[in-house]
């Protein structure tokens, strides 16, 4: 297992900050589209932007949906999943056909055009995050805010899951966990601070 982090390069992320904030923490990374990487990764990191069905295309055809699945169940090795990259990790999404990953039992849903009137969607800008478990990524955090971009949001089944939500009309998830599997909605290699500690706590969960 090499001591480093494997970022996933499947044409469907925002790349460039996170490996600038994992530099800034003294980590050493890569960027890779090679599925062998991830079996000698020690963390990974899903980054997304983009469609749901084009990103788990993707992934499917260069063998990396395999072997995250794998790794996941496997060898245990920390995943964390940002924006899209989060939403893959469901089962499904109203966004598109095609099956998610399933690495959490939740689904993503669309945020509804009526739901309030003064707010616009997509839900773009700082926004806070109630921390629902103090003893995850969130650990040592206090009222914290980060950068979201997103239409569509995720729903959890099992409510154990949940370390984080948002309000922005109603009340969403924007962050879970469950055992070495974590996504979360926001940016936070966009998020300054409170994104470092949570870079930093993610890096601690090996």
């Amino acid at each position: 297992m090499r001591d480093e982090v494997i970022i996933v390069d499947y044409d469907c992320g925002n790349t460039g900050s996170v490996i600038n904030m994992l530099k800034f923490l003294g980590k050493k990374s890569k960027l890779s589209s090679n599925p062998e990487d991830l079996y000698e990764a020690r963390w990974i990191i899903l980054p997304g932007v983009g469609k749901f069905d084009s990103a788990i295309t993707s992934l499917i055809n260069r063998g990396l949906s395999e072997a995250l699945l794998s790794v996941a169940s496997q060898k245990k090795t920390p995943i964390m999943g940002i924006c899209l990259g989060m939403q893959v990790m469901c089962k499904s999404s109203e966004e598109g056909i095609l099956d998610g990953l399933g690495l959490i039992e939740a689904e993503v849903k669309k945020f509804p055009m009526s739901f309030d009137a003064t707010l616009k969607v997509p839900h773009m800008g700082w926004n806070s995050v109630r921390i629902k478990n103090q003893g995850s990524i969130f650990s040592g955090l206090k009222d914290p805010r980060f950068y979201f971009v997103h239409s569509f949001y995720v729903d959890c089944f099992q409510k154990g899951d949940i370390i984080g939500e948002t309000e922005y009309g109603s009340r969403f998830v924007s962050a879970f966990q469950k055992d070495n599997i974590v996504g979360v909605q926001f940016h936070p290699e966009k998020s300054h601070s409170y994104g470092v500690e949570v870079f930093r706590n993610f890096l601690g969960l090996l």
